[in-house]
């Protein structure tokens, strides 16, 4: 009896969880937009003039601008400029280096040379796991690990944050017809989500 609650409990937090955190990433960009920027917004306009929402649209409109921005020279530079001193902060550098390099990667602006999402085959077995090109250019890997035909897979790991960043020659991984966020929902969950199912759901 208690495997039987125990396995429905687990299995409505796997439902409900996703939409629950989706949910309250959005309430919390939505809060902290209109409780900062509506504040400042009230220092200009009188409280007659001042609607609920404003700042929501008003934080929408500064995430829109800072887009738009990043693609000026004077504005990269600055932001460099900004983030070489947080590379400079001991215990700040690694959680920042980290996190930044993450969304690089999966970012829509980001230029890959090789196909992403790959199957890598395990030896003669027959085993193959699902990975991700992060580096198909030779002069960019460190020089011990150069060589014609190779590139470096990062290889994620299921439940859980982490991976392994592994060298291999190009004949051992085959291109998949996956994207980033189907391949890693695939992974993250261990193949319980599907792929196929997802493919069609999305917004993109």
């Amino acid at each position: 009896m208690m495997k039987f609650i125990s396995r429905n409990i687990l299995a409505g937090l796997a439902a409900i969880l996703p939409v629950v955190l989706t949910v309250y990433l959005l309430y919390w960009f939505a809060v902290t937009a209109e409780t900062a920027l509506g504040g400042m917004i009230r220092l200009f306009l009188p409280e007659t003039m001042y609607w609920p929402g404003m700042g929501l649209v008003a934080g929408l409109l500064v995430v829109f601008v800072l887009g738009l921005l990043m693609h000026a020279y004077v504005f990269q530079r600055l932001f460099a400029s900004g983030e070489r001193l947080l590379y400079r902060m001991p215990l700040i550098k690694t959680v920042y280096r980290a996190i930044r390099d993450f969304f690089d990667y999966f970012s829509p602006s980001s230029k890959q040379e090789f196909e992403q999402v790959v199957a890598v085959n395990i030896g003669a077995t027959g085993m193959q796991v699902v990975g991700f090109v992060t580096q198909a250019i030779p002069e960019r890997l460190p020089e011990d690990f150069r060589g014609e035909d190779s590139i470096l897979v990062y290889l994620p790991l299921s439940y859980m944050i982490g991976g392994y960043a592994v060298l291999m020659p190009r004949s051992a991984v085959r291109p998949l017809n996956m994207s980033m966020e189907e391949a890693m929902r695939f992974i993250l969950t261990a193949g319980m989500t599907g792929s196929a199912a997802h493919s069609g759901t999305g917004g993109d």
